[in-house]
Order: structure tokens, then sequence, then C-alpha cells
């Protein structure tokens, strides 16, 4: 009996290390069919991920980021709370827009972040100083057109863990969190 145990825990726990190896793979792995709808699945980034992507993009006191896909609002309120800025998330997701309303609303900053349900394709960015993104390489390669057509010069865009084909990043820095490596691209926006 103890021997099958040793077995069965053996190969449970070899099931969630392949879990943990190939997972961060398979998220690079972009589905083939993204509709503009739904152009990432939701998934949290670790707080000190957040507050470092922020800190790349250089964010600063009285600009406006815009966070694509904002999901719970986390972005948004580090955005405001520890870089003194305005936020706007853009959301599709009824139930992630509640979530981000009450995470806005509990830390008491209503007045400098809000979210917008709706597609993020149809939201104009062009008062962002900032947008941030975590989408999959095929969700950026179709807001690139968008964000070049609105984004103002010398903004700036920051995205973990997937690039922007075609655009020469201003910086690449990578990071360890939560057992895991994660990779933050910078980019900003050429005069035209």
């Amino acid at each position: 009996m103890i021997g099958v145990m040793v077995k069965r825990n053996a190969v449970v726990g070899l099931a969630i290390a392949g879990v943990a190896i190939w997972a961060p793979l398979m998220a690079q792995q972009a589905p083939r069919n993204i509709g503009p709808q739904k152009l990432a699945p939701f998934v949290t980034s670790p707080q000190p991920i957040i507050d470092r992507m922020l800190e790349i993009a250089n964010l600063k006191g009285g600009e406006t980021l815009y966070d694509l896909g904002c999901g719970d609002g986390r972005i948004l309120v580090s955005a405001v709370k520890k870089f003194g800025a305005k936020a706007v998330g853009i959301e599709v997701s009824e139930q992630l827009v509640r979530r981000a309303n009450q995470n806005i609303h509990s830390q008491g900053i209503d007045d400098q972040a809000k979210v917008i349900q709706g597609d993020m394709m149809s939201v104009d960015v062009g008062g962002a100083q900032v947008v941030s993104l975590y989408l999959l390489t095929e969700a950026n390669d179709l807001l690139k057109p968008k964000l070049e057509k609105e984004l103002k010069p010398g903004a700036r865009v920051v995205s973990l863990d997937f690039k922007v084909r075609g655009w020469k990043p201003a910086r690449v820095e990578k990071i360890e969190a939560h057992h895991r490596p994660y990779t933050v691209y910078l980019y900003e926006m050429p005069q035209r």
C-alpha cells in the first residue's frame, strides 16, 4: 500500500512539475483564432511585476495610463497610488469590470481611475502617455496599427511577456518573480 501511495504521489508530483514547466511555454503559444472581443485570457500579474512594468515605462505623476485588458484593475490602482498617474482600463468582461471598479472604489481613487467596459479595438487611446499590455502576440499584432495611429510621439507602450512584432523595443528586461521568468518590453512611439 505504501509503495502504491509513493508511486501515486510521485506521478502527481511529476504532473504538477510538468504543468509548472510547460505552462509558461504554452502561454507563449497563441491560439490561432483570436476575435476582436477576446484578445487574451485573464491572467493576473504579481504586484512586483506590475510595479516594475510601470517603472520601466517611466510613468510619471499627472500622466495618463491606459491598460488594455485591465482585468481586475490592479495596474490601474498601482498607477494611481504608487505613481500619481491617472488610469483608464478597458475590459470586455462584465464580471472583471465589476471587480476592477470594486478595487478602484476600495482604494478611494474613483476620481483618478476608471474602467470602460468594451472592446479595446474600439476605444480611442490617444490620450495615453503610457499603454500597458499583457496580451498574446497575435493580439498585439491586431492592436499595433491602432496604437501607431492614435498614440502621440513619445508615448510609451509596455508589454509583459509578449512582443509587438515589427517594433524595436527601447528596453527589454527579464525579471524573476513567483518562481517564473517574466519579460518586459518597452516601446516608444516615434516622431511621425
